[in-house]
C-alpha cells in the first residue's frame, strides 16, 4: 500500500475530526465505529436486514405502482359503465393513464426531497411518515365508487397523488441505504433490493385481479391489499438500519448541480432512462388492456403482467452476475437495445402466444434495464456522502417521463395500437443513442 501524501493525510485527519465533532455533539457513541466511512462491513446480520427490509419496501412501493395496469383495465372497463370500450373516449384513456403517470413520477421525483433527508440523519422520520401514509392513502382509495365527477377525483388524489408521494418518501432511502453497509458487492445487492419491485408487479396483479374482480369487490380488495402492505411495511422498517453518521453540513444542492452539470455521462444516463420510461411504463399500464381487446381471454390477460413481471423478476436478478463481467455501462446498453425491438413487435400482438412471448422477453430486458437505475446513479457517484443527493436528482429527472397519458393520446378512443407502440419503441431507441453515445466515452476512465 502506497504512503498518502500528506494533502490526502490532512483531509483524511479533517474528515475524521469533524466525524468526532458530530459524535460528542449528538453524544451517540454507537457511531464512534464509523470513523472511517470507507470500512464496509460487506456484510452481517444488521447489513443483510436493511437489505431484506428495502426489499420489502420496493415491494410494497414501487411494485405497486407498476402493478397500475390492473387499475388502468378495471378502471376503463367497469368504472365507465355507461360506454362500451368501443366507445370510451380519449379523454378517458389519457386520465386514468394520468392517475398512474402522476404516482409514478412522484415515486421518483420524490426521492429530492427524500434523498436530501437521509443524508441529514432524518432516515427513521421519513420511512415512520411513508409508510404511515401509504397505507392512509390506500383506504382513502377504497372509498372511491364508480360513476362520479368527485369520484374520480378522489381516485386521482388518493392513488395518484397521494399514494404516488407516499412511496417516493421510502423509494430512494430505501435503496441509498444499502450503500452504508456495502461498497464492493454494493451493485448486486442493489439489484437484489430493487427485485422487491419485479416481484410486487409479480404478485400484486394476481392478488388485485382476483379481489377487486372476485367476491370482494373493488373497495374490500384494495382494504385487503392495503392491511398486507401495512403489515410489510412495519416489519420492513425495524429492519433497516443507517450505519453511517449523518453528514455534519448540509449537502449543498447547488453544489451537488453544478458538479452533475459537467458530468456529461451523469446528465446522458438520466435523460436515457427518461426516455426508456416512456416505453416501460406504456408497457406496464396497457399490456392487460391490449391482451383483452385482442380477443384474448379475461382470464389469461390477468396474468400477463404478472408474466411479465416474473420475467422481469429474473432479468434484476441477472444483472448483478453480468455487470461482474461486462459492466453496468454494456448491460445496460445492451439490455435497452433489445427491449426496443421487442416493443416494436407488440404491432403484431393479436393471439395468446404473442402476448406471452412479449411479456417474458420484454419483462426480462427491461427489468435488466431499470434494476441497474440504482446502482448506475451509485457508480457515477464520486463522493459517498453526495449518494442521497444525486440518486434524489437522478430519480426526479428520469421520473418526469409522462409517456403513459401521451400513448394514450396516440391510442384514441379507436384503438389504433401501432401509435403508441412505434412512440414508445422510438423513446427508447433515443435512450441507446444517449447511452451508447456518453456512456461507452465517459464511463471507461472512472473504471
Amino acid at each position: 500500500m502506497s504512503t498518502p501524501l500528506p494533502s490526502d493525510e490532512t483531509a483524511t485527519q479533517a474528515s475524521k475530526s469533524a466525524l468526532r465533532q458530530h459524535i460528542e455533539s449528538t453524544g451517540n457513541p454507537s457511531h464512534a465505529d464509523q470513523l472511517d466511512s470507507s470500512d464496509f462491513p460487506e456484510g452481517g446480520v444488521t447489513a443483510w436486514g436493511t437489505a431484506l427490509g428495502a426489499f420489502l419496501i420496493q415491494f410494497c412501493g414501487a411494485g405497486y405502482t407498476t402493478s397500475y395496469g390492473v387499475f388502468q383495465d378495471f378502471y376503463t372497463q367497469t368504472y365507465l359503465t355507461n360506454s362500451t370500450p368501443s366507445e370510451i373516449a380519449v379523454s378517458d384513456l389519457q386520465w386514468y393513464s394520468w392517475i398512474g403517470s402522476v404516482n409514478a413520477f412522484l415515486t421518483f421525483s420524490v426521492g429530492l426531497l427524500s434523498g436530501r433527508l437521509l443524508d441529514r440523519g432524518a432516515f427513521y422520520h421519513v420511512m415512520k411518515i411513508g409508510c404511515f401514509l401509504q397505507c392512509l392513502f390506500l383506504f382513502m382509495l377504497s372509498l372511491a365508487k364508480p360513476n362520479g365527477y368527485y369520484q374520480a377525483s378522489l381516485i386521482f388524489l388518493s392513488q395518484g397523488i397521494g399514494s404516488g408521494f407516499a412511496i417516493g418518501l421510502t423509494n430512494v432511502p430505501s435503496i441509498a441505504v444499502v450503500s452504508h453497509h456495502f461498497q464492493r458487492r454494493r451493485a448486486f445487492v442493489m439489484g437484489l433490493v430493487v427485485a422487491g419491485v419485479s416481484m410486487g408487479s409479480i404478485l400484486h396483479p394476481i392478488m388485485l385481479n382476483n379481489l377487486i374482480n372476485g367476491r370482494l369487490g373493488f373497495a374490500n380488495g384494495v382494504r385487503a391489499s392495503a392491511a398486507m402492505i401495512g403489515s410489510l411495511l412495519l416489519i420492513a422498517y425495524f429492519l433497516m438500519h443507517t450505519r453511517l453518521p449523518p453528514q455534519p453540513k448540509a449537502v449543498s444542492y447547488t453544489r451537488v448541480l453544478q458538479n452533475s452539470s459537467r458530468d456529461y455521462a451523469y446528465i446522458c444516463a438520466c435523460l436515457g432512462i427518461a426516455a426508456f420510461e416512456v416505453g416501460f411504463f406504456f408497457v406496464a399500464f396497457y399490456l392487460q388492456l391490449d391482451s383483452r381487446l385482442h380477443g384474448v381471454s379475461k382470464e389469461f390477460s390477468f396474468y400477463s403482467l404478472t408474466i411479465s413481471n416474473t420475467s422481469s423478476f429474473i432479468g434484476r436478478l441477472a444483472t448483478g452476475a453480468v455487470t461482474a463481467y461486462v459492466g453496468i455501462p454494456n448491460t445496460i446498453i445492451g439490455c435497452s437495445f433489445i427491449s426496443s425491438a421487442i416493443i416494436f413487435s407488440m404491432i403484431g400482438l393479436r393471439s395468446l402466444v404473442s402476448v406471452a412471448l412479449i411479456g417474458i422477453s420484454y419483462g426480462f430486458f427491461s427489468g435488466a434495464t431499470v434494476g441497474l437505475i440504482g446502482p448506475l446513479t451509485s457508480y457515477l457517484t464520486p463522493e459517498i456522502s453526495d449518494i442521497g443527493a444525486r440518486m434524489g436528482i437522478s430519480f426526479t429527472m428520469t421520473g418526469k417521463s409522462v409517456g403513459s397519458p401521451i400513448c394514450g393520446a396516440a391510442l384514441t378512443s379507436h384503438y389504433i395500437w401501432w401509435r403508441p407502440v412505434v412512440l414508445a419503441g422510438v423513446s427508447e431507441s433515443c435512450e441507446i443513442t444517449f447511452f451508447g453515445f456518453w456512456l461507452t466515452s465517459y464511463l471507461e476512465p472512472r473504471g
